[in-house]
């Protein structure tokens, strides 16, 4: 745990748009080191999060024919996704694993069917809808501040990353990972071994250890938390922008002894950008005439692919 750097947002605040908090320059060597940081003086409560894990709790536990009438949305986008369906990119074994997706309430005005799809909501947990939606916009609030920071750490204008995510195609996902089952494919793992697709990610309402990131020496490092602790980490869109300054870090979540027996639940919150935005690596991350790692493609091409990659499309 004390590998990976410890971030308080409230070490300075963002009150001068121009000026560097500490917290920000913390923030970038801890992206910068391991992909990954823990991050305290938020605002998002402890009670807004169990709030929200308790009622999924109770979804997850329902019969199987009443969670699926939640489901059906393309591509896994919004709502229930079953058991053993989404796989690693380049995984062949399904992860063991559950999940429910939940977009933004009130998307952009400007063609919004087109953009997304619309969110979910299972009659047999009603409390659900109130729950999830308070505690993804404390989530989108927090990856907004982070981003902003890191713009200014990065000298770049602060609006940089932070306008992407503006009205963005954001998922706050609920995770059940049931007890591992008899039989599984020898290979599945709760979620075997990938990297975000998105800008950053915010992990809170974990009920157990298991997450564990690759380190630089190709070690696995577990990640450990305590309760006011959200953990942050870089998706592959950040990664593309920043020519791999800041890299996407392999991570998976594993069970081992009696956590084999039990379930566990997370709560990540993917700060994804508009899907128009360019994802083009920015010129701040390159030096004389150094070509780009990567060619340019918008967020919408970007997510679609990769959603192929890993079975949801």
């Amino acid at each position: 745990m004390n590998s990976i750097l410890r971030v308080d947002l409230q070490a300075g605040g963002l009150s001068d748009q121009t000026k560097v908090p500490l917290w920000a320059e913390e923030l970038l060597n801890g992206l910068r080191e391991h992909g990954f940081v823990r991050v305290v003086g938020h605002d998002v409560s402890a009670q807004q999060i169990a709030k929200a894990r308790d009622g999924f709790k109770r979804f997850f536990g329902l019969p199987e024919i009443e969670k699926e009438l939640s489901g059906g949305v393309e591509g896994g986008q919004r709502g229930f996704t079953p058991y053993g369906l989404e796989h690693a990119r380049d995984q062949t074994s399904p992860d063991q694993k559950e999940f429910f997706h939940v977009g933004q309430n009130h998307p952009p005005a400007d063609g919004a069917p087109e953009k997304y799809a619309q969110n979910v909501w299972p009659q047999a947990v009603p409390e659900l809808r109130e729950a999830t939606l308070e505690l993804f916009q404390k989530l989108e609030e927090t990856a907004s501040t982070l981003l902003q920071g890191l713009a200014l750490a990065c000298q770049l204008p602060v609006e940089t990353f932070s306008e992407m995510i503006e009205h963005g195609n954001s998922i706050l996902r609920a995770v059940h990972y049931p007890p591992l089952k008899e039989g599984a494919d020898p290979g599945s793992m709760r979620a075997a071994p990938h990297e975000d697709i998105n800008l950053i990610t915010l992990v809170c309402g974990e009920t157990d250890t298991g997450l564990e990131i690759l380190d630089r020496t190709s070690k696995w490092i577990p990640i450990l938390t305590t309760e006011d602790e959200i953990v942050a980490d870089v998706g592959d869109m950040l990664a593309r922008m920043t020519n791999n300054a800041l890299r996407a870090t392999t991570h998976r979540v594993v069970a081992r002894g009696t956590q084999q027996g039990k379930s566990r639940y997370s709560l990540p919150f993917f700060a994804h950008p508009r899907p128009e935005c360019d994802l083009s690596v920015l010129k701040a991350f390159l030096s004389g005439d150094e070509p780009p790692l990567f060619p340019p493609i918008d967020a919408a091409h970007f997510l679609e692919d990769r959603l192929k990659e890993i079975g949801l499309l």
